[in-house]
């Protein structure tokens, strides 16, 4: 139960995203951070140093032991998403994970399952979808008319030769790192599920991929594309309709461009997202609204994703009808 007009927030993984996360969180209407862990205390009093947060923990454990944090973030690699998920779900914490929550549909029905029972809120960290373009978008989108093809894109040129998310342990691949978005976009421009996927991946030293493009085909017969990988840089969403087409040009990040409309340019209003998700998360804990996303939006991700990896692997398509 949370005690107050606020929910007070821990931060599990204070890495990069997590830097980011909070970057605007003092403007906050509902939520404060008040604890942050990790496996290093001396990186976690750096970081709560770093965003004027009162107490840093050296283990995870710790934190979520902690009885004045309502909620935590998850910002760990991939592969501990659900884990993590599962120890502060078992703490009466409410979860907000870090995207992708997983690549296994098993382990979304599981975590949620854990919340329902619990009466605690879980939600994937997409943040994107709560930002005003990816709203505005929703909103024109009907202008373009019966919808034909979609095509998400999100790639960038990964300089490092080691990074977390070139580690096969810990589920990484371009796929799982930016090509979760543009799948989440197809979804979400396409208003459905995909009934049948068809993947094709390149991959890097490491054994992941580092370059990934798939299809998307609903029952509508519309057909999506996405593209994902570590070596060009590409953000994008476009959905070509009847009567034109609707693009975003930089949907994920919103750092450069905007959404055109048959080639005219839409002013949208910048705001944090990664605020936004947060706030909106918060308000859902409260009482006072409700959550975005839940557990069919994950599921339906993991599911995507797997059929995905799946057809990547054997080479041909993966039905998931039924």
């Amino acid at each position: 139960m949370v005690s107050s007009d606020k929910v007070r927030w821990g931060i599990l993984g204070p890495g990069g995203i997590a830097n980011r996360l909070l970057a605007d969180a003092a403007r906050a209407s509902n939520f404060t951070v008040v604890a942050a862990g990790s496996r290093s205390l001396d990186r976690a009093q750096e970081f709560a140093a770093r965003h004027e947060i009162a107490r840093a923990y050296g283990s995870y454990e710790a934190l979520l032991a902690d009885p004045e944090v309502d909620a935590v973030y998850i910002g760990v690699p991939n592969s501990l998403h659900h884990p993590m998920t599962m120890l502060a779900l078992a703490a009466g914490k409410h979860v907000l994970s870090e995207k992708p929550y997983s690549r296994h549909p098993g382990q979304v029905v599981e975590a949620f399952d854990a919340a329902d029972a619990a009466g605690l809120h879980l939600m994937e960290a997409f943040m994107w979808r709560h930002s005003p373009q990816a709203r505005r978008f929703l909103e024109l989108l009907p202008e373009v008319g019966e919808l034909q093809s979609v095509r998400g894109t999100f790639a960038f040129a990964m300089e490092k030769a080691s990074d977390v998310r070139l580690e096969p342990g810990l589920d990484g691949g371009s796929l799982m790192d930016v090509g979760c978005y543009a799948v989440s976009g197809s979804r979400l421009a396409a208003g459905a599920e995909p009934v049948r996927v068809f993947g094709e991946q390149t991959l890097g030293p490491s054994g992941v991929d580092v370059g990934f493009s798939g299809l998307l085909r609903f029952g509508s017969g519309l057909v999506a594309e996405i593209v994902a990988g570590f070596t060009s840089n590409q953000r994008s969403l476009e959905a070509v309709g009847s009567n034109g087409t609707l693009l975003s040009r930089d949907p994920w990040l919103d750092e450069v461009g905007g959404i055109e409309l048959n080639g005219r340019p839409e002013t949208v209003a910048p705001n944090d997202a990664y605020r936004l998700e947060m706030e909106n998360l918060s308000a859902a804990i409260l009482g006072t609204g409700k959550q975005l996303l839940g557990r069919a939006d994950a599921l339906g991700q993991a599911r995507t994703i797997e059929a995905l990896y799946r057809s990547a692997d054997t080479g041909e398509a993966v039905s998931l009808e039924g």
